[in-house]
């Protein structure tokens, strides 16, 4: 896998819209104000691509207008990272503009850190074809314009390894965790999230001994959609099929794999659901290891885990379950093909090969 050099201060940091182009409106101002000043205040250099606030209906109609801002980001050797603005729904419609030659010999020349996550898991697949490591970690508008006084202290510690961390490395489960705003307007800034103490840390479904892979994954809601699309965007499936972007079953058989649900909060029987057409289509079933998201604001959590506990076809595969990533807050970053380890018996979860380039 191509890596990402680290951070350093003084660096051009490009934000970037690649569903949603709600960091366009003008009831996001005030966050993006606040973003600003929180990368400058961690010595970085916010940019803003070209169609980044444009809005949402613009970049709704114009996901070539998408794509355009993430070939602008790798084509300047000034901007060393790539920050997105938020998830969304269609981020797979950038993908036929972006794999193709030109933008792969852009990675190959300039690759540089990627982080988003939700259904910016679209763009991670496509990156891990393309070879390049990227995060799912912390985007602009969840992260760094978070409303309070200052980033969630655990979310901002993890951002900072961006800018360089010693190997191997262990991430801890958080002692708190924080419930997603029911407000996003101005009236917000400086009003704490409600947090309760975290009671189960890393909760081990089953498993035993140590387990080593290469980790992949991303938004559970997002993945379903690649093997069975949606009623709005039935198409998916044919373009994630044209690109190849799933991995087969001899990588799969090599990963760790990562998945947490979204801010939708999934029923239990369209939990099961989904978790059902990824056993279907051999994705569960292939892999060494399941880490699992605690779901957003712990809604549903033991469904969810009985329903995992109960899945004979997974009764061989270790899982785990509430973790730091995606949509729940706060929340780590995960490097997509870099080598982790977890201690089923210690539940120590460690990240064990380096993700930046040696130069």
């Amino acid at each position: 896998m191509m890596k990402p050099s680290p951070l350093k201060k003084g660096d051009r940091i490009a934000i970037v819209s690649l569903s949603s182009g709600i960091l366009g409106e003008p009831f996001c101002k005030h966050q993006v104000e606040l973003g600003i000043e929180r990368l400058e205040k961690l010595g970085l250099i916010p940019v803003f691509m070209n169609n980044s606030l444009r809005g949402v209906s613009y970049l709704e109609e114009h996901p070539e207008a998408r794509a355009q801002d993430l070939i602008q980001a790798f084509s300047d050797r000034t901007i060393k990272g790539v920050l997105c603005a938020i998830g969304g729904i269609d981020t797979y419609r950038t993908i036929p503009y972006l794999m193709n030659e030109d933008f792969k010999q852009l990675i190959i020349d300039n690759p540089k850190i990627f982080t988003g996550f939700s259904d910016t898991t679209n763009n991670h697949f496509m990156f891990h074809k393309l070879g390049m490591v990227s995060f799912y970690g912390p985007n602009f508008l969840n992260d760094i314009a978070e409303l309070d006084d200052e980033m969630l202290a655990y979310t901002l510690n993890e951002f900072r390894r961006f800018f360089g961390s010693t190997f191997p490395y262990q991430i801890e489960s958080s002692d708190r965790w924080y419930e997603e705003r029911k407000q996003f307007d101005s009236s917000q800034l400086g009003t704490p999230r409600v947090s309760h103490s975290e009671l189960r840390g890393y909760d081990l479904i089953r498993g035993e001994g140590i387990v080593e892979g290469k980790l992949f994954g991303g938004c559970l809601e997002s993945i379903t959609n690649m093997f069975i699309g949606d009623e709005r965007y039935q198409n998916i499936p044919s373009i994630i099929g044209r690109f190849d972007l799933i991995p087969h079953q001899n990588e799969l058989s090599e990963m760790i794999l990562f998945l947490e649900t979204s801010e939708v909060k999934a029923t239990p029987e369209q939990f099961e659901s989904m978790i059902d057409v990824l056993i279907e289509n051999e994705f569960l079933t292939s892999v060494k290891m399941i880490l699992l998201g605690k779901p957003q604001d712990e809604v549903f959590y033991s469904e969810y885990r009985t329903i995992l506990e109960q899945k004979n076809a997974l009764k061989d595969i270790p899982v785990i379950f509430n973790f730091n990533f995606g949509h729940s807050y706060p929340r780590t970053l995960i490097p997509y093909g870099i080598q982790a380890r977890f201690n089923c018996s210690t539940l120590k979860f460690e990240i064990v090969e380096s993700y930046f380039s040696s130069e």
